[in-house]
C-alpha cells in the first residue's frame, strides 16, 4: 500500500513540521511494517522542470522507432532556445506538456543525466515516464501532463507531478484489510498521534429506491451479502482524467486508464471499497450474481480467456458471465473510449470465496486484495455517491435518481469480554476505563454489565477495583471483520495503549526431569554418525507416485502404500514418505548434479504408513471440545509413524591425496554405519547379528540385514544398479535404513571389569565358503573360545586362485586376558583350537596353511 502524507493530511490533522522518522514510528508502533518513507522531493536533484513539445522529427533506420525532439523549457537551460532531446517513447504529440530533466540532474538510484550523442544526434537532458521518477511501474510512455495543468514552460515540475510530497509504502497484515485505504491509514494514525480524524466515509447517500437503479437479481446471498449500483448517463467520452487524480493514481502505483474507471480506483484507494464500471449499453438484459458453472468460459479485462469453476462467482448478463465478481471485470462490457453510459457497480463479497478465486485463476488484482482481507460492508452507498458526483462533476452527465441496494449484510455478533482479561493475558494492569476508551477508540460500541465467569487459571493480576466477573459487551465497527473474539480485543488494547509498555520478561523455566531416553538415543545416533563425517540433512517428507517404481519395490511391499496428501504443496509429490530413501537419493542426486562428488549424508525422521481399512476422518467443528469417541475416531485413521535413520553415500570414503590413493565407498561402509546406529543406541554387539540379506532396493548379493534378538530392524548395502539408473546416482552408490522405534531398550550397562594382567594376542586366518557370513564366522570363534576372549577383530579378507574358486580366508586377531593371573601360553593356544574347532564344525573352516 503506497500513499502520500499529502493525501492523508485532507483526513487526519498532523502535525506540520512533522519528521519522517517519527510518522513511520508511529506506524511501526501501530503494527503496521513500514517497507519505506520517501520524500519525494529528495529523490530527484537538479532541474526538473516542465516543457512544452515544439517539433517532433521521426528517426528511422533504428530496431525501435527513435524520435527526435525540441521541447520549449523557457529559461531553465539559461539560453531560452528549445532543448533537443532524443525520446524513444511514442505516447505523446507536439503541444503537449511534459516533464523533462536537464543536464547535471539525477534521478532515483543514482541515474545521472548529461548531454551526449545517441542515434546520430545530439541529446541534452531526458522526457521522463513515472518509472524513471520514482512514481510507480509504469514504464510504458513519458508522462503527459494534462491539459488543465497551469505549469508553463520552464516551471519547477516538482509540484505539477507530486514530487513535493512524502510517500509511504506500507506491507498490510492479512487481518487488516481496513488499511489498505487512506481512510484506514489515516484513522490509525489519528490513534497513534491523538490528532482528529475526519472519516471520508462518514457522509450521507441515498438510499435504495423502489425502482432499481439497474434490474438485478442476486442468487447467492452468502456469497454476495450486499449488491448496489447507480447509473450515470450522457457522460462525455473525450473528457481526461484530471491531474490530481491521474497524479494520486500514480503515486499510489496505479496506471490511469480512463476517467471512469479511474474514479473507482481512487474511491478504492481512499476508501477501501471496490467498485467496477460498465458500459451499461454494452450489457444485455438484467444481472444474475451467482456460482458459475463449471466450464463457463470468460475473457477478463487483462485478455486472459478463463475457464471457470463451480466455487467461483460470476456476474452475468443474458450473454452469460461478464465479470469475475471482486476479482476482475469481463472485456464484454468494459468501459471504452466511447463509452456515455456508466453503471457503477458496488457490493460486498465474501472473502474466503474471492481468495479462492483469485489463487485459483492466480489473478491477485488490488480489488481481490482488499476483498480476501475485508472490506467494510456499510460503504457500498456512500462510494457510489462518490462515484456519481464525480463523474458527473468531470465529464458531464446526469445520475440516474434510481438506487439499487440489496442488502443481506447480519449485524455484527457482539463479543464478550472480562474486563480484566488484558491485564491478565498481558501482565500490564489496564483500568476498565481505559480499556472502554481504547476499544471505542477502535470503532467498537461498548457496554458494560457483570457475568459470573469462570476465573482465569492463568491470572496475572486483576485491575483495581474491577471483580473478576465485571465483563464488557463489544460490538465490532463494521470496518473490523477480523475482530470476533476476546482475544483479538485484546489484542487491540495492547496495541493502541503501547507495546512499549509491555514489559520484556522470560518466562520460568518449568521442572522437567531431562530428556527421555528415546530423545537420548537420536541424540546419540546422530551425534555417532555426525562424528564418521556423515552430514545431516532435513528432506521433505513429500514424495512423487512413481518413487516406488523407481526403488524397485515389490508389488506386495507393505511400503507400496502410502498416505496422500488432501491438499499438497506440489501435485507432482502429493504422497507421504514410506521410507527414507527417495528424498534422502534425491539429495545425493541434488548434490552430485552441482559437482559435489563425495557425499555422505543421513537423516533421522518419521515414515508414513496408512492404517489397513482407515477412512476418512470425523468432520469436527470449532465449537467445542470434540469428545472421546471423536478423539478416538480420529486417531484410529491416523498413520503409523514410526521413526527411522538412514545414511547414503557415494564417492571416496576417504580422499585421495599425497598420502595415498585414497578408498571409494561402498556396501561395507553402509553396513559399518548400521552398526555404529546401534552401538550408539546402546544394543551391546551380542545381540546384534549382520547376516545377507535380500530387500529392495539394495543389490541381492550385496544386501546385509540388521538384526537385533533375532527381530529385523534394517537393510544396508549397495543399492541396485536399475534403482541407480532410475534415479541417475553413480554407480555403487551405498544407503542403510534402519527402524529406531523397533529397537528394545538399551539395558543398564555394567561397569568394565579391567584387567591388569597382560593379554596373549594369536592371529588365526580361516578359508571358509564364500556365501559364509564373516559376522557368523564371528559368532562362533567368540561361542567356542569360552570366557578367557576378551576381543575379536576381523583385519583381513583374501582371496586367490591357491585357496579354491568360491572360497575366501577370514582373518581376525583374537584378544585373550584373564582377570586374575597372567595366561600361560598353553591355555590361550587351547582356547584358540576351541574357537577354531566351533567354527570348523559349523562352517567347514580351516586353518589357512593348514
Amino acid at each position: 500500500m503506497r500513499v502520500s502524507v499529502s493525501w492523508l493530511r485532507e483526513y487526519v490533522d498532523l502535525p506540520a513540521d512533522l519528521p519522517t522518522g517519527d510518522l513511520e514510528q508511529a506506524l511501526v508502533d501501530l503494527g503496521i511494517e513500514v517497507e519505506s518513507v520517501v520524500d519525494l522531493r529528495e529523490s530527484v536533484t537538479g532541474p526538473l522542470v516542465v516543457g512544452e513539445v515544439l517539433e517532433i522529427e521521426e528517426l528511422t533506420g533504428f530496431k525501435k522507432p527513435i524520435r527526435f525532439c525540441r521541447v520549449d523549457v523557457g529559461a531553465a537551460n539559461g539560453t531560452g532556445e528549445p532543448q533537443e532531446i532524443v525520446c524513444g517513447a511514442r505516447n505523446f504529440a507536439v503541444g503537449d506538456k511534459v516533464v523533462v530533466i536537464l543536464p547535471g540532474g539525477v534521478l532515483p538510484g543514482g541515474f545521472a543525466i548529461g548531454a551526449r550523442k545517441t542515434y546520430g544526434r545530439n541529446s541534452h537532458g531526458m522526457i521522463c515516464s513515472a518509472q524513471e521518477l520514482g512514481l510507480g511501474d509504469d514504464h510504458s510512455g513519458i508522462v503527459v501532463l494534462p491539459e488543465d495543468v497551469k505549469a508553463q514552460p520552464g516551471d519547477d515540475a516538482r509540484p505539477v507531478v507530486g514530487l513535493d510530497d512524502v510517500v509511504v509504502e506500507m506491507e498490510i497484515t492479512p487481518d487488516r484489510g481496513y488499511a489498505l485505504s487512506v481512510r484506514g491509514i489515516a484513522r490509525e494514525l489519528s490513534h497513534a498521534l491523538g490528532v482528529p480524524f475526519r472519516d471520508p466515509a462518514d457522509a450521507p447517500a441515498p438510499g435504495a429506491t423502489a425502482e432499481p437503479a439497474y434490474p438485478v437479481e442476486v442468487r447467492d446471498p452468502v456469497g454476495c451479502d450486499r449488491f448496489a449500483a447507480r447509473m450515470v448517463r450522457g457522460v462525455d467520452p473525450t473528457v481526461e482524467t484530471p491531474g490530481w487524480l491521474r497524479q494520486r493514481l500514480t503515486v499510489a502505483g496505479v496506471r490511469s486508464i480512463s476517467l471512469a474507471v479511474d474514479i473507482t480506483n481512487y474511491l478504492m484507494l481512499e476508501l477501501g471499497q471496490p467498485m467496477h464500471a460498465f458500459d451499461a449499453d454494452r450489457i444485455a438484459g438484467a444481472l444474475v450474481v451467482r456460482r458459475a458453472e463449471a466450464g463457463e468460459k470468460l475473457t477478463t479485462l487483462d485478455g486472459v480467456s478463463r475457464t471457470l469453476s463451480a466455487e467461483d462467482l460470476v456476474i452475468c448478463d443474458d450473454t452469460g458471465p461478464i465479470s469475475l465478481a471482486a476479482v476482475m471485470g469481463g472485456e464484454t462490457s468494459e468501459v471504452l473510449a466511447s463509452t456515455t453510459n456508466v453503471l457503477f457497480e458496488a457490493a460486498h463479497w465474501d472473502p474466503a470465496t474471492v481468495g479462492r478465486t483469485a489463487r485459483r485463476h492466480k489473478l491477485f488484482s488490488e480489488a481481490a486484495k482488499r476483498w480476501e482481507r475485508g472490506v467494510d460492508p456499510a460503504l457500498p452507498l456512500v462510494a457510489l455517491d462518490k462515484a456519481v458526483r464525480l463523474l458527473t462533476d468531470l465529464a458531464g452527465g446526469t445520475t440516474g435518481e434510481e438506487v439499487l441496494d440489496i442488502d443481506h449484510v447480519a449485524p455484527r455478533t457482539p463479543v464478550t469480554l472480562p474486563v480484566d482479561l488484558p491485564s491478565r493475558r498481558v501482565g500490564v494492569t489496564y483500568s476498565p476505563d481505559r480499556v472502554v476508551e481504547l476499544l471505542e477508540q477502535v470503532g467498537c460500541t461498548v457496554t458494560r454489565g457483570a457475568d459470573r465467569l469462570a476465573e482465569d487459571p492463568g491470572t496475572v493480576g486483576t485491575a483495581a477495583g474491577v471483580g473478576a466477573g465485571d465483563v464488557l459487551t463489544v460490538t465490532p465497527p463494521s470496518w473490523r471483520p477480523d475482530l470476533t473474539d476476546p482475544a483479538d480485543l485484546v489484542e487491540e488494547v495492547v496495541r493502541l495503549d503501547g507495546y512499549d509498555r509491555v514489559p520484556s520478561v522470560l518466562p520460568t523455566a518449568p521442572p522437567g526431569r531431562g530428556l527421555t531416553w528415546q530423545q537420548q538415543r537420536r541424540r546419540a545416533v546422530a551425534r555417532s554418525l555426525a562424528e564418521r563425517g556423515y552430514v545431516e540433512v532435513l528432506a521433505q517428507p513429500f514424495v512423487a507416485p512413481e518413487l516406488v517404481d523407481q526403488l524397485g519395490l515389490p508389488a506386495d511391499d507393505p511400503r507400496r502404500p502410502a498416505v496422500r496428501l488432501a491438499n499438497p504443496l506440489s501435485e507432482e509429490e502429493p504422497l507421504l514418505r514410506t521410507t527414507l530413501l527417495g528424498p534422502l537419493l534425491g539429495i545425493v542426486k541434488r548434490n552430485v548434479g552441482r559437482g559435489q562428488r563425495d557425499v555422505a549424508i543421513y537423516e533421522i525422521g518419521t515414515v508414513f504408513h496408512p492404517r489397513p481399512g482407515a477412512g476418512a476422518p470425523p468432520a469436527m467443528g470449532v465449537d467445542r471440545r470434540p469428545t472421546d469417541e471423536e478423539f478416538a475416531a480420529a486417531d484410529a485413521v491416523v498413520p503409523v509413524q514410526p521413526r527411522h535413520v538412514a545414511v547414503a553415500l557415494t564417492g571416496e570414503i576417504e580422499p585421495a591425496g599425497w598420502w595415498g590413493a585414497g578408498r571409494t565407498a561402498g556396501w561395507a561402509d553402509a553396513v559399518e554405519a548400521g552398526r555404529a546406529v546401534l552401538d550408539a543406541a546402546g544394543i551391546p554387539a551380542d545381540r546384534v547379528t549382520v547376516r545377507a540379506g535380500e530387500r529392495a532396493p539394495w543389490h541381492p548379493g550385496r544386501c546385509a540385514e540388521l538384526v537385533v534378538d533375532d527381530v529385523v530392524v534394517g537393510h544396508a548395502g549397495e543399492l541396485h544398479p536399475a534403482v541407480l539408473a532410475a534415479l541417475e546416482l553413480p554407480r555403487r552408490t551405498s544407503a542403510m535404513e534402519l527402524d529406531l522405534d523397533a529397537l528394545p531398550a538399551a539395558p543398564l550397562a555394567a561397569g568394565p571389569t579391567i584387567s591388569t594382567f597382560p593379554p596373549a594376542l594369536i592371529d588365526v586366518a580361516l578359508v571358509v565358503d564364500e556365501s559364509v557370513p564373516a559376522a557368523e564366522v564371528r559368532a562362533a570363534l567368540v561361542e567356542g573360545a569360552g570366557a578367557l576372549l576378551e576381543d575379536v577383530r576381523l583385519f583381513d579378507v583374501y582371496t586367490s586362485e591357491q585357496l579354491g574358486e568360491g572360497r575366501k580366508s577370514l582373518a581376525y586377531k583374537l584378544t585373550f586376558r584373564a582377570p586374575d593371573r597372567t595366561l600361560a601360553g598353553e591355555e590361550a593356544v587351547a582356547a584358540r583350537d576351541a574357537a577354531v574347532a566351533v567354527a570348523a564344525e559349523r562352517f567347514g573352516a580351516t586353518l589357512r596353511g593348514a
